[in-house]
């Protein structure tokens, strides 16, 4: 089967699919729609995702009902760790499964959407907002969404944000810290996010996934 994946160099939800990728050595094609210019908006990737928005996972296999299209990244994750299941992203226990699956959450359904380039667009746009304005609310929902984690860090995280072993939770936790770096939010009020940040950045499968590492980076 052939995994192809449609994102953007410096989106945080397909960076969090690459470094799952990379964690389990799943090998892909990437294709890039640059989000500043509208491609993802284009006749051919909406037939693809028709909310027009990346990553976008498109399995291409030699029977009918192996092709697909997949979207949403956590849904991603969780199909990549049902058909790669080695090197798990998710605990063996339940209540582990469901601390992750919550502190995955935190990031990508309420830290994130606030922060994204369309919600961002819109503020400037729509309501006429100063960049001032726009970076206080950046920090704003940042700060809110990373002072809970840091309290879940402390509560269950070892090497890593849960336990002893990368999980789905360390796959949108960095995404974020690296955006969260991009718009100048020093992170010396979240040391236990700050730490396990630093522990997986220095990790190959993170490197190779990091923005700067790929193809359409600018």
């Amino acid at each position: 089967m052939t995994l192809r994946l449609h994102g953007y160099w410096r989106s945080t939800a397909s960076y969090r699919v690459r470094i799952a990728l990379a964690l389990k050595g799943v090998g892909h094609e990437q294709v890039t729609h640059d989000l500043r210019t509208g491609a993802q908006r284009a006749p051919a990737f909406l037939a693809l995702n028709p909310q027009g928005l990346v990553p976008a996972l498109e399995l291409d296999g030699e029977r009918e009902d192996e092709a697909a299209v997949l979207t949403q990244s956590l849904a991603i994750l969780e199909w990549l760790d049902e058909a790669y299941p080695h090197t798990p992203l998710l605990p063996r226990d339940a209540l582990g499964r469901a601390t992750v699956r919550a502190m995955a959450g935190l990031v990508c359904c309420d830290i994130h959407p606030l922060n994204n380039l369309r919600v961002l667009q819109a503020l400037r746009r729509d309501f006429q907002a100063s960049d001032a304005q726009v970076s206080a609310w950046i920090a704003r929902w940042i700060g809110t969404g990373f002072d809970a984690l840091e309290v879940l860090i402390a509560r269950h995280g070892g090497d890593f944000a849960f336990g002893d072993a990368a999980t789905m939770a360390d796959c949108c936790l960095i995404p974020q810290v690296y955006s969260a770096q991009r718009f100048g939010i020093d992170l010396a009020s979240w040391p236990a996010i700050a730490r396990i940040a630093a522990r997986c950045e220095a990790l190959e499968p993170f490197r190779r996934a990091h923005p700067a590492q790929q193809p359409d980076a600018d």
